[in-house]
């Protein structure tokens, strides 16, 4: 099992992130902090594989929690979960040993699509021997690289598609299109539309709720 910290200052968020990682199969989540500190005291207690590391956390800021980490001889590597769309926070997260940069919102598939890369990436490296010459290493490095190919329905947002996704994670009875509407401030038809998609997916299941009068509704439910 890949051993993963959680580094969100955001305790909802940072649950669902938990979520997420550990419906991924080979992940394990062995500690889940909101702050940069905490993050540092965790990975030299305990032994962990994978950081996901939100860069704005209240005692400072991501890139300073990796150059720290590296400073201590901490042999981790480290996934940016972060709102951050500035190229020279780009650049210094790659100085820095970032191997993945996730851009809040962002879904359950790209996590999963990035967590199961860096798990191939793993798997090249734990092979023995050495490579045969630049196209293998080549290869190791492309499996980190690989363009997204995940594209949503047209119009449909990958920023709606995440607030319905927590707004669903985090409701411990499920939810109904009208409820995530709530939720979310978006119509009834909108929050149908995506909780539909996420069913398609295999990312929810649908399930029959029984009121007093009428037809059943449906209502939806993490896979």
């Amino acid at each position: 099992m890949i051993r993963v910290l959680v580094v969100e200052d955001d305790p909802v968020v940072a649950e669902a992130h938990r979520r997420y990682v550990e419906r991924v199969a080979g992940f394990t989540v062995v500690a889940v902090v909101h702050s940069g500190g905490d993050a540092l005291r965790t990975c030299e207690r305990m032994p962990v594989d994978l950081v996901l590391l939100d860069f704005f956390l209240p005692d400072s800021h991501g890139l300073a929690v990796c150059r720290a980490l590296r400073a201590a001889g901490v042999a981790v590597d480290v996934i940016a979960v972060t709102s951050a769309r500035d190229l020279a926070v780009v650049k210094a997260a790659v100085s820095v040993g970032v191997v993945q940069y996730l851009l809040k919102p962002f879904t359950f598939a790209s996590l999963r699509e990035k967590l199961e890369r860096y798990a191939r990436f793993r798997d090249r490296f734990a092979e023995s021997g050495e490579v045969s010459g630049q196209a293998d290493v080549d290869g190791v490095l492309a499996t980190l690289r690989t363009p997204d190919h995940h594209a949503l329905p047209k119009g449909m947002s990958a920023q709606t598609l995440e607030a319905i996704t927590e707004a669903l994670a985090t409701a411990a009875e499920g939810l109904s299109a009208g409820a995530a509407a709530t939720v979310v401030g978006v119509s009834r038809v909108t929050a149908r539309r995506y909780l539909e998609y996420l069913a398609d997916s295999g990312l929810a299941r649908r399930e029959p709720h029984y009121g007093q009068v009428g037809r059943p509704e449906v209502w939806y439910r993490p896979a």
